[in-house]
C-alpha cells in the first residue's frame, strides 16, 4: 500500500507545490504549513509514528491541492475532512484503553505506521488526485446535473469517511460490546476478532462516517447530496471491511493494511456508482 500510494502522492505534492509557489503563493503555503502542523500534533500525540507522520502531511498535501477552489480559503479544502478523521480515529483509538491492554488487543502505543496510514488515507488521494478526476469527467459515466451539485471529491470523501468508521466501530466496539458476533455467520466472536461486529460499534462507525461526509461536505461546498452520497460510501465501506475481516483476512490471504485499502477503495467506488445512477432514478 505504502509503495502504491506514497509515490504518487509525494510526486503530486511536488508538482503542486512548485506550481502554486510561483502563481499563488498563500496557497502552497498554507496548504504545507497545515500539513505539517497536522503531522507534528499526530507525531506529539503519539497517533503516529514519525514516518506515519510524515506520510500524512505528504497526503494531506495532496488532498488539499486536489481541492483548491477560489476565492481560496484553506478551510475550504480536503482539510477539514482530513482534520476530522484525525480527531475521531484519535478519540476512538484511546477510548477504553485500560480495557483494550486488558484484552490485549490495543493499538501500538507509538502510533500507526507509514503503511497504515496509507492503507487508510490512500485511495482518498487517489481518487481526489486532478488525473484521476480529469480521467473520470473524460468517461462522460456522470451527467452535468449530477457532476454540478456534487463533486467526484466525493468518492474522495467516502474513502475518508470510510476510515473513520472502521476505527471508531471497531475501537468503540471493543469498549462498548463484550460480545460482537460474525458478519458472516452472526455467531458470538471475542472482541478484536476479525469480521466481528457489534451494534454499538457499528452505530458508532455509522456516526463518524456521517460526521466525516458533513465535514467534507461543509467545507467544499457540496450540499446534501455530497453529504448522502459519501455518507452513504463510508458506511458500505465499513460493512465491506467487516466481511474481507471475516474471510479472507481470517484465512491469512489478506492482512488488516490490505483490508483497510480495499474498503476504502470500495467505498470510493459504491460511491461513484451512487452518482452514475442517480440521473436514471430521477428520470423516473
Amino acid at each position: 500500500m505504502l509503495l502504491l500510494v506514497l509515490p504518487f502522492a509525494a510526486a503530486s505534492v511536488v508538482l503542486q507545490t512548485h506550481w502554486w509557489a510561483v502563481q499563488l503563493a498563500p496557497v502552497a503555503i498554507w496548504t504545507i504549513g497545515l500539513s505539517f502542523l497536522l503531522a507534528t500534533v499526530a507525531l506529539w500525540l503519539r497517533s503516529a509514528t514519525l514516518a506515519g507522520a510524515g506520510a500524512g502531511a505528504v497526503i494531506t498535501a495532496s488532498l488539499m491541492f486536489s481541492t483548491t477552489t477560489f476565492p481560496y480559503l484553506p478551510w475550504q479544502t480536503a482539510f477539514i475532512p482530513v482534520l476530522a478523521v484525525a480527531v475521531l480515529t484519535g478519540i476512538a483509538t484511546r477510548a477504553g484503553r485500560t480495557q483494550k491492554e486488558r484484552l490485549g488487543i490495543a493499538e501500538r502505543v507509538e502510533g500507526r505506521s507509514a503503511a497504515q496510514v496509507a492503507a487508510n488515507l490512500g485511495v482518498a488521494a487517489l481518487v481526489a488526485d486532478d488525473l484521476a478526476q480529469s480521467w473520470l469527467s473524460g468517461t462522460h459515466w456522470f451527467s452535468a446535473a449530477t457532476l454540478a451539485p456534487t463533486p467526484l471529491f466525493a468518492a474522495g470523501l467516502a474513502a475518508l469517511a470510510e476510515a473513520a468508521a472502521d476505527t471508531a466501530s471497531s475501537e468503540l466496539g471493543q469498549v462498548l460490546s463484550s460480545r460482537p458476533r460474525m458478519i458472516t455467520t452472526l455467531r458470538h466472536a471475542e472482541p478484536g476478532t476479525d469480521g466481528a461486529i457489534s451494534l454499538s460499534g457499528t452505530l458508532a462507525g455509522i456516526a463518524a462516517a456521517g460526521i466525516v461526509a458533513a465535514a467534507g461536505a461543509l467545507a467544499l461546498h457540496g450540499g446534501w447530496l455530497m453529504l448522502a452520497v459519501s455518507w452513504a460510501g463510508g458506511v458500505f465501506g465499513l460493512l465491506f471491511d467487516s466481511l474481507l475481516g471475516a474471510t479472507l483476512e481470517r484465512r491469512g490471504w489478506l492482512n488488516n493494511d490490505a483490508v483497510n485499502f480495499l474498503s476504502t477503495a470500495g467505498a470510493a467506488v459504491f460511491t461513484l456508482a451512487i452518482m452514475f445512477i442517480l440521473p436514471y432514478f430521477a428520470q423516473t
